[in-house]
């Protein structure tokens, strides 16, 4: 992959891993398999069947966690400690093998993820507690 590709891929799968860490997977998956763009090896194993019915069924969940009030505070709450590993872990993959130059893909995963955060955990809690 040319560097551009790289970078692309590495900021948009992190900064969407922090929107919709699911919907993130099972787009790249999707994509990926059917030739649509080129994963890195890393990260080919996003294109297993089980790994985007795993990633439709939680985003279904996570779907109708949002529309329940308590629930959906817990939900982003409990993700916002999921959402910046895994938002990393895809950087990480999206860079590929690492080597001196190119060894700065999760740092940057999660540094470029961890503003995608503020609007899922950042809503104010006072309107549900009522």
């Amino acid at each position: 992959m040319e560097p551009v590709q790289t970078l692309a891929l590495t900021a948009g799968a992190a900064w969407g891993s922090g929107i919709n860490l699911y919907a993130t997977v099972l787009v790249l998956g999707y994509l990926g398999m059917t030739g649509d763009i080129m994963l890195p090896p890393e990260l080919q194993m996003l294109t297993h069947p089980l790994v985007l019915a795993a990633a439709a069924v939680m985003y279904c969940i996570e779907f109708f966690a949002d529309k329940i009030p308590g629930v959906d505070t817990g939900w982003d709450t409990l993700h916002t400690f999921i959402r910046i590993p895994a938002g990393a872990v895809l950087a990480a993959g999206a860079v590929g093998e690492v080597s001196a130059a190119r060894g700065t893909g999760a740092p940057f995963g999660t540094v470029r993820r961890r503003p995608a955060t503020g609007g899922k955990s950042g809503k104010p809690v006072e309107p549900f507690l009522l």
